[in-house]
């Protein structure tokens, strides 16, 4: 299909479009924060994916690589705008990337637990949120979109090694912010009294 969509078979394209929209459509909500704003972001991705198709040059997944444009086009509307904040990893629907490396429970939490995590989620987002843009850029990539270093480099048009740095400087800086390690011995204090 992604061949033939790059020959400009538009129902390839249309069929390519199909297979990613929603999952698309779920990381432009955790973006903007926004269904309806979501929605036009995907949209607005999906243009730019057909107008620059010819350049996707396999290096990194298709997905990641859609991300990638996703990730310019919000930057692009937010200095156009100025009205949408950059709430990394925001959104309900996704996992937190700071709980995707614990296993989840099969069984559905009570709903103290849900609300705390809601709240440690929120908390993580403000957090990243504070990070500079590209330290943001790779934590989506790597946590949301759960890409490769090398997937994330190729989208980036940067090196793994920057990558891996920026990587590590990220989860570094969210180490040391005060909030997350107060808010993480508030849980581990919890868990170990179970």
């Amino acid at each position: 299909m992604l061949q033939l969509a790059r020959a400009g078979d538009t129902a390839a394209f249309g069929e390519l479009c199909r297979v990613y929209e929603n999952r698309l459509l779920r990381q432009a909500h955790a973006l903007c924060g926004d269904a309806n704003l979501a929605e036009d972001l995907a949209q607005d991705t999906l243009v730019e994916v057909w107008k620059s198709l010819h350049r996707f040059n396999g290096r990194c997944r298709f997905f990641t690589w859609l991300c990638a444009i996703m990730l310019h086009r919000h930057r692009k509307i937010l200095r156009q705008k100025r009205l949408l904040p950059w709430p990394a990893l925001a959104g309900g629907e996704r996992r937190e990337f700071s709980t995707r490396a614990s296993q989840q429970e099969a069984a559905e939490p009570w709903p103290d637990e849900a609300a705390q995590s809601r709240e440690h989620a929120a908390l993580v987002r403000r957090c990243v949120a504070r990070l500079p843009r590209k330290h943001q850029q790779v934590i989506y990539l790597r946590f949301s979109a759960d890409d490769s270093l090398e997937g994330i480099a190729a989208a980036l048009g940067c090196s793994v090694g920057t990558v891996k740095s920026r990587l590590f400087h990220a989860l570094e800086k969210l180490r040391q912010m005060k909030e997350l390690r107060v808010d993480l011995a508030g849980v581990t204090s919890k868990v170990g009294s179970v």
